[in-house]
């Protein structure tokens, strides 16, 4: 069973564009399974951004975004290999679970609000 992934990739700035495209093809190719031969559903390249601190002395990296589909296991041959790549500065894999909105506030008043002021006022009074 496949689950949805997004990678961020932070690359060293020096690296061109093709060049990244390489490391990141050789990187995409070990997520390759049987039930999904491509599992690469969408890479968005940021371009080079200011670092909010110095990583390896390098205060500009190159951002990648990537969305994969793939088996959890195929992610630990994955994620070794990306740690030894040196054009890697950091990298982030999370499970993207999707765009869930948060909860609009109701009209009235939160229930459960009410009983925790009493239940807090309550304990100030047995003081």
């Amino acid at each position: 069973m496949t689950r949805k992934y997004e990678i961020v990739y932070i690359f060293d700035s020096a690296l061109e564009e093709a060049q990244i495209n390489e490391v990141l093809d050789t990187l995409h190719d070990l997520l390759k399974t049987p039930e999904s031969p491509n599992p690469v559903t969408a890479t968005s390249h940021w371009g080079k951004r200011s670092m909010a601190y110095e990583i390896n002395g390098k205060a500009i990296g190159y951002y990648v975004v990537a969305r994969i589909d793939t088996r959890p296991d195929a992610l630990t041959e994955f994620e070794r290999r990306l740690k030894l790549e040196d054009q890697v500065l950091r990298h982030l894999i999370v499970v993207d679970e999707g765009f869930k909105p948060l909860p609009t506030p109701a009209d009235d008043a939160d229930p459960e609000i009410p009983e925790l002021e009493t239940a807090a006022a309550g304990a100030e009074e047995d003081e």
